[in-house]
Parts: C-alpha cells; structure tokens; sequence
C-alpha cells in the first residue's frame, strides 16, 4: 500500500479521463483534474507534484479541445490546475523540510536517551540483565522515566526511578538523578548514603511540588539484596516459581519531599539466591488500562513469562502490554528484570560440610 502511495495521483488523473470519455459529458469533470497534484503534494517531491501537474494541464487542454469547451471556460480550468500545481509544489517543499528536521531532532532524541539511559549489558557481574523502555510520545524516544544499573566496588548496583511530571523538565530531572546515582554508587560504601547524595541534589535543584518516586537497589556480597524503596511500587520478587512483592518495611516518601515528611528511607537486607529473579518497574506498566479501564496485571503476567533468558521475558512482558492497552501506552513505562543464574553443580567433596539455605525466606507482603 505504501509503494503504491506515489502512483495515487496518477491514477486520478487517469480516472478523470476515463470519465470524460466514457461521458462525453464535456466540461463537467475537468475541473477534478486538479487532485492530481494536490494529492501527488502529500506523497511526492516538488518535481513529482509539478509533473502530474503539467500532465493534468495537458490531458486537460486535448479534453476541453475534444469537447468543443469555451475558450474562456477552458482558460479558467487549466488556471486552477496551474494554480493548484504551483500551491503542491510549496507544500511539497514544506513538508520535506519538515520531514528532515524531524529526522534530526529525532536522531538528536536518541542521542539523548542513549545518554541518560545507557544500554545495559545482558551480563553484569554475578546477573543476566535485560531492559525495555518505552516512551509515550514515541516521537521524543525519552521521557520521566529512568534507569541505570553500574557495577562498583560495593557491588553491582541499580536504580530505577519515575519522575513526576512529563516533557523537558521531567527528562532534565531524570538526567539530573541518574547522573547522581552514577557517580554516588562509586564512592558510597552504604546504599543509604547514595540515596541521601540524590536527595541533597533534588533538595537544591527541584521546585517544591516536584519529586521523584524511586527504587536502589544492591547486591553488596553473595547470596544479600539490599533494596531502598522511596516511595516507589514495590519490586517483584520471582523464587520457585512464586511472584512475591518485596513491600517496603516502613514507607518512605518520594526522593525530593524528605525535608517536606521529616520521613527517611530504611534499607531492606533479603537474601538472593541461584536462580531468583527481581523485577524493577515504573507505573506506566502497572497503571496501564485496556478498553474495560481494567489495570494491567503485571504479577500475574510476570508468572507466565517467567524464564531462564530475562531478555525473553522483558520481551515478552512488553508485547503483552501493549496488547492489553491496544497498541499505544499513555505513559512512560520501564522495565528492569535481574536473574541470578544457576551456578553449575560442584563437585561432591567426600567430607560431609555445612550448607546455608534461604528458601523459608518469604518478603513482606503489603
């Protein structure tokens, strides 16, 4: 349908003259002729729409000669056709220029988000890692919402974070936080602290109604998950098959309101073991609707996507989001999913040795 957009205004044209023909109706459908160039203006180049147009005008001028037109009727209808040709050839340049500055500001967009929003590797220290992120104004690419995950001295650490607000200012503001967590997740030993370093630097560069709900999270040493929930929707939890919320212990208010509450955020230790998996998300998922105003259930979709390949199941979780909201999300949506593979059998040693397991653990539940 699309290559044959092009060949449109040819085709009127040459349905206008079969018309004619076929009528004999003289002076009657000329005048149609000029939708050749009007439509070749929406599909074609300055020099396609002048084309059809010089075609129109001399299809026009043999009918109206066939036809024993009036001079001055014919005079008039090869004007407008004139007239309509040179309009299409405007707006045919227009719209091209406009086409090329979107491609520009578009490929400027992208920059932008590769540099806030960093690709992430599939691997990442002990993890297998996958990320989706979808913007809802496709045209801009970025939006409120914001990722990172960086491995560090004090481990592999991770954010993932909504920012209240859209347009430039809501993606100024993620800019600001991620930068923030980057250099923070370096030098801070405790994951606490690097919550504070971004609090600080909202505290002087937000106004007062603005904020930023997140979600950082660590792992510091083998087999321990730290998490710091500031007011975001709680991580999702996959053991055993089981999808478990990871509530927070006590509340916390949004990254930016802290002086507002007097409320500070507390550190949640959980064990993470083999083949656990942990799903970090904004609310454009879990608020997403379809056409019943039903939310999306994204527990009960993380359960039937669960695999051993998180790129698998982001994907996955993806596509079925926007089946359910109809194909276009109305807000900006993230998702993060960390798996601790397996790690292959060792060896049986022949002295009997202690073992540690954490499969009673269960988070708490809201």
């Amino acid at each position: 349908m699309v290559a044959a957009l092009p060949l449109l205004p040819i085709v009127m044209v040459s349905a206008v003259v079969l018309v004619d023909l076929l009528g004999g109706s003289g002076m009657t459908w000329l005048p149609l002729l000029a939708t050749g160039p009007a439509l070749a203006a929406t599909t074609n180049g300055p020099r396609g729409v002048l084309c059809v147009g010089l075609l129109g005008a001399a299809v026009g001028a043999v009918l109206g000669i066939r036809d024993d037109a009036p001079d001055d009727q014919l005079a008039v209808v090869l004007a407008a056709l004139l007239a309509v040709t040179l309009a299409g050839c405007l707006a045919s340049a227009l719209r091209g220029r406009r086409e090329r500055v979107l491609a520009a500001v578009r490929s400027v967009a992208e920059a932008a988000q590769h540099a806030l929003l960093q690709p992430i590797p599939a691997t990442v220290g002990p993890f297998r890692v996958a990320v989706r992120y979808s913007a809802a104004a496709a045209e801009a690419r970025i939006g409120g919402d914001l990722y990172a995950l960086v491995s560090t001295p004090y481990g592999v650490r991770m954010i993932v974070g909504d920012v209240r607000g859209k347009g430039l200012p809501a993606v100024g503001t993620a800019a600001l936080v991620v930068g923030v967590f980057r250099e923070a997740a370096y030098d801070e030993p405790d994951l606490l602290a690097v919550v504070a370093r971004i609090e600080r630097s909202l505290a002087r560069n937000l106004g007062s109604d603005d904020f930023v709900t997140a979600v950082v999270a660590g792992y510091p040493r083998e087999g321990q998950l730290e998490v710091v929930n500031c007011g975001h929707a709680p991580p999702l939890l996959v053991r055993d098959s089981a999808v478990v919320p990871v509530d927070p212990d006590r509340p916390a208010p949004p990254l930016g309101l802290r002086t507002l509450s007097g409320e500070t955020p507390t550190l949640q230790v959980l064990p993470f073991a083999d083949g656990d998996q942990l799903l970090l998300y904004t609310d454009g998922v879990t608020e997403a609707r379809n056409h019943a105003r039903e939310f999306y259930p994204l527990a009960d979709g993380l359960a039937r996507h669960t695999s051993d390949e998180p790129s698998h199941t982001v994907t996955a979780l993806h596509d079925e989001l926007l089946a359910h909201v109809g194909g276009r999300l109305h807000d900006d949506a993230a998702l993060l999913l960390l798996h601790k593979p397996t790690a292959p059998e060792a060896p049986v040693p022949h002295a009997p040795t202690e073992s540690h397991h954490m499969d009673s653990y269960s988070p708490q539940i809201g």
